[in-house]
């Protein structure tokens, strides 16, 4: 089983038909989401079996959040639940389909989020990232997980996932991240997050050194220009964008992430040692299928990933 920890939110995301309210702003529908949530709910889709470890509201958006859940096949024992209402997202959306985003997160439920302590026997991987290794106390709570599992053996996947809004003190983020990565097992990044995290118009340099410095591998997504990775052995392998009439990116890069974690999975490769062994052409095909999965959830509104039926 994979566990994928962090928060679960509400987009509100402008309605496809352009609508506007009487002030002239955009009509906003809410769509359910957050990067960890969307790993997780992609992954049940693509046939991992997956849990989801985070604290969700019992308000409205919660209890949708929550079926989403279990629609997708996504493992709840590890949820918990709290009055405190749900993150919110404001997404506003650029002429290409990219989003940007401003956040409702003071007292939020998965903010609280508390360390279950040492995760099931069944537990193979472990995924973190986004709002919930930032927002605190939540985010000590996971990290807490990842160096602990991480250290029991298991393997780790980290998407950054940067929310620059959020970051208080991006100096001091940029030494936290620095000092997971001996704990990480496969780190999975936006080209512009990378340029984000070293603080670099070329972030090619740093990923070398953070490779360095434990993961086996660091997955970038390159927009338009598709995918790569960076391999544990030095070597680069990319693949080209699956070329579809994009509606949104939203949970584009979730899907990715998903996607990857899932080829690992069903080629039994969840391990360090396996992944940093990866043949070129296996990561080709990892990649390559991630692509197609990201294609597909562009084309949809919110972030929708695909089911495995669509991929075959």
């Amino acid at each position: 089983m994979i566990v994928v920890g962090g928060e679960a939110l509400v987009d509100l995301v402008p309605s496809p038909s352009g609508e506007s309210t009487v002030e002239g702003l955009p009509a906003l529908l809410p769509r359910l989401g957050g990067g960890p949530y969307n790993v997780a709910v992609a992954l049940g889709r693509l046939g991992s079996r997956v849990s989801f470890l985070s604290r969700v509201s019992t308000d409205f958006f919660g209890d949708a959040l929550v079926g989403r859940l279990s629609e997708s096949k996504v493992d709840t024992s590890l949820l918990a639940r709290g009055a405190e209402p749900t993150t919110l997202a404001v997404v506003g959306l650029a002429e290409d389909g990219s989003a940007r985003y401003s956040f409702h997160v003071e007292g939020t439920a998965d903010r609280l989020v508390g360390d279950p302590g040492p995760l099931p026997a069944e537990v193979r991987a472990v995924s973190l990232g986004t709002l919930g290794m930032v927002l605190e106390p939540g985010a000590s709570a996971y990290e807490a997980v990842l160096r602990r599992e991480a250290g029991l053996g298991r393997f780790t996947m980290l998407d950054p996932n940067i929310r620059s809004a959020l970051i208080t003190d991006p100096d001091a983020y940029r030494e936290r991240f620095l000092s997971w990565l001996p704990h990480v097992g496969l780190l999975k990044l936006s080209v512009e997050d990378a340029a984000w995290l070293a603080d670099a118009e070329d972030p090619w340099p740093a990923i070398r050194e953070w490779v360095a410095k434990g993961p086996a591998g660091v997955v970038l997504t390159l927009g338009g220009e598709g995918l790569a990775v960076l391999t544990g052995r030095g070597g680069l392998v990319r693949v080209p964008a699956h070329r579809v009439e994009v509606v949104d990116t939203i949970g584009a890069g979730d899907t990715v992430h998903a996607a990857v974690l899932g080829w690992l999975d069903r080629n039994d490769a969840l391990s360090m040692e396996s992944v940093r062994e990866l043949p070129d052409e296996s990561w080709r095909s990892a990649l390559e299928f991630a692509a197609r999965a990201a294609a597909i959830t562009c084309s949809r509104a919110g972030a929708e990933p695909p089911w495995a039926d669509e991929l075959n």
